[in-house]
């Protein structure tokens, strides 16, 4: 139903739980070379996913792999801390992409600008910086699912 690519992460647990998530939410899972662990089942399933093998993924060979093999205009949003606009403020369809930055550098710069009216943020206090990577997609995600909850049922 949707798309959540990860550019570049870093942790193998936040990944395993977001391939559970991508699971369970009927999503596909996006992984954008370089990754910063290996992403083989036996190494994913000491991450806490051990159902590695129902997960619809692709892994991309870098940024440049994917955005040639993948039509990305008004169907995604990028999730960064540099923007003031909600995630819950985007109207998402069907099939859209919803990228996350790696937990140490985030959504590299230069996507961030030629996307700029796609950005979304989660709201936080000023007493934090960032939240998990984990579940950061899960409540972005699970947003996404909300305003498509019919088609989600189906």
């Amino acid at each position: 139903m949707f798309n959540v690519v990860l550019v570049h992460p870093q942790i193998p647990n936040n990944t395993g739980a977001i391939g559970r998530l991508c699971v369970n939410a009927g999503a596909s899972l996006h992984l954008i070379k370089p990754i910063g662990f290996d992403i083989s089942e036996k190494a994913v399933r000491r991450a806490g996913l051990d159902y590695w093998h129902k997960l619809d993924l692709h892994v991309w060979g870098s940024l440049e792999d994917f955005f040639a093999h993948n039509t990305i205009t008004e169907n995604a949003y990028f999730a960064t801390t540099k923007t003031d606009r909600p995630y819950f403020h985007a109207e998402y369809k069907k099939g859209d992409y919803i990228f996350f930055g790696s937990e140490t550098a985030g959504i590299p710069g230069d996507i961030l600008e030629h996307f700029s009216t796609q950005k979304v943020t989660i709201p936080m206090t000023k007493e934090g910086r960032s939240l998990n990577l984990a579940i950061s997609c899960g409540i972005v995600l699970y947003e996404a699912i909300r305003q498509n909850y019919t088609d989600f049922m189906e």
